[in-house]
């Protein structure tokens, strides 16, 4: 018996200091605590909140950094769409937001042997020396708009453009 009495006592020593350690562990861990006079006001939340950027919008006397993303988001919707390796889009859609038409360039939509084409380019000549100039295309992947200095006589573009005559 002496033995079984002593097994007996292990185990309410382990049982206890179970106990022990459990009600130590809670007293530990924060509690919920309850608000105790709500005040009926909506709760006012610490996070951050983000204004929707404007969207871009024409500038007629602004620079060509002013317009910049005006064209590069017309390029992107029309680069989304079904149209978007013609030519003829993209310079219908810069018009429409008013970009001057007579001072725009675009490469033709296919190759000579009349395959279509890798890339067009489209440009719009902005005050004395630069120009607005996107690039759409199988090989460009993604839109590429960007600002460059006017080459001779006000071009815009490099080789043979097309007439915008439309």
């Amino acid at each position: 018996m002496p033995r079984r009495l002593h097994s007996l006592r292990s185990l309410l020593a382990l049982a206890a200091s179970t106990v022990i350690i459990g009600l130590a562990l809670t007293a530990c861990t924060p509690q919920p605590t309850a608000d105790p006079e709500p005040s009926g006001e909506p709760a006012v939340s610490s996070a951050p909140t983000t204004t929707p950027a404007p969207e871009p919008s024409f500038h007629p006397d602004g620079t060509a950094e002013d317009n910049l993303p005006v064209f590069t988001k017309i390029v992107e919707q029309v680069g989304a769409s079904p149209e978007n390796v013609s030519g003829r889009a993209y310079i219908d859609a810069l018009v429409a937001a008013g970009f001057d038409r007579a001072g725009m360039q675009v490469t033709e939509d296919g190759t000579t042997v009349g395959n279509p084409a890798e890339s067009i380019q489209f440009s719009v000549r902005w005050g004395e020396d630069l120009c607005l100039v996107g690039q759409v295309g199988p090989s460009t992947g993604a839109p590429v708009t960007m600002i460059m200095d006017q080459l001779a006589e006000g071009r815009c573009l490099i080789g043979n453009t097309r007439p915008i005559d439309w």
